[in-house]
């Protein structure tokens, strides 16, 4: 009896925390390949792992080298990494290259990370925001354009190519160990901004149970759009408050004086292009995706607020 060939998966953004917890949860039964644009990682013996440009040829030959069977993709950079420029080529370029090969060498299942911030955070978003809403991102700013159009991009080809099985995930904030974003950067400072009059309801999931998320969406061929979110939210401000942050208030009018601020005193975990998130809710309704995949976060709030407690970095 022949024994069955263990899956083959390409996983980009292998530098980042989320994607090695992600390759920590399938080692033992796939065959991975690890790339990302930034830098070379170690990962194991078992584990190639490569740093490449998506828009080089030399990211073909991985392809025809190793016969992928899935890929899962979550290279995105975020808005405080790299040039503008820079990340455009990265995010939606080299989504673009990706998927085309993707098809062009029969990959049987995709899934893309994208992120809730595509959204965008205007006062009149509805209470829970589903997957049919209309992206807004790109309209308050061009820091989040390159997000809108990578998911754009994604969705056209879900639609145009079904034999990929894509599957796009819009998770809320990931934070937990090893989460670099400018959320996770705020809740792990010991001094944090604050918009005055301003405290958005917020949404949190644990880099573990994201992990679980995506390891649970990529083994089942559930093609579509899906929020990855719990049903509990906290304000910003009572947050910041359970993580031990001391707040600095900053004036919110007129919108000038406070980029002004946080460029004086250098806080670039509160970047201009999310000002709008710390002033009105983004609350996203993950059900669907709890009811497609049966998941359940494991890692409730009070856990995620004890380590960033008892876990202090300076800003």
């Amino acid at each position: 009896m022949t024994e069955q060939r263990r899956p083959n998966i390409l996983i980009t953004g292998a530098a980042g925390a989320l994607a090695q917890q992600v390759i920590n949860r399938l080692r033992e039964t796939c065959d991975l390949v690890a790339v990302d644009f930034r830098e070379q990682v170690y990962l194991g013996d078992d584990i190639p792992s490569y740093c490449i440009d998506f828009n080089k040829r030399v990211f073909e030959d991985l392809f025809r080298r190793y016969k992928f069977d899935g890929v899962i993709h979550l290279g995105r950079i975020n808005s405080s990494q790299l040039t503008r420029m820079r990340r455009y080529n990265a995010n939606v370029l080299g989504t673009q290259k990706l998927l085309d090969l993707s098809h062009k060498y029969g990959i049987r299942r995709v899934l893309v990370l994208s992120t809730y911030h595509v959204y965008g955070a205007i006062a009149y978003n509805p209470a829970l925001i589903d997957e049919e809403a209309p992206l807004k991102g790109a309209n308050l700013s061009m820091d989040l354009l390159d997000s809108v159009e990578l998911e754009n991009l994604a969705n056209i080809y879900l639609w145009r190519y079904p034999e990929l099985n894509i599957t796009i995930l819009r998770p809320c904030n990931i934070v937990g160990p090893g989460v670099r974003n400018s959320i996770s950067t705020l809740l792990g400072s010991h001094l944090a901004p604050v918009l005055a009059g301003f405290s958005p309801m917020m949404q949190f999931i644990h880099i573990d149970d994201m992990a679980d998320a995506i390891v649970l969406a990529y083994g089942k061929s559930t093609r579509g759009i899906f929020n990855v979110a719990p049903e509990d939210w906290v304000a910003y401000q009572r947050a910041l408050e359970l993580c031990g942050c001391k707040k600095i208030t900053i004036p919110s009018i007129p919108p000038v004086v406070p980029r002004m601020i946080l460029r004086a005193i250098k806080l670039r975990s509160f970047p201009s292009y999310l000002m709008q998130f710390f002033k009105y809710p983004v609350v996203i309704d993950g059900r669907a995706f709890a009811r497609e995949f049966n998941f359940r976060p494991k890692r409730p709030l009070k856990e995620i607020f004890r380590y960033y407690r008892e876990n202090k970095n300076p800003v």
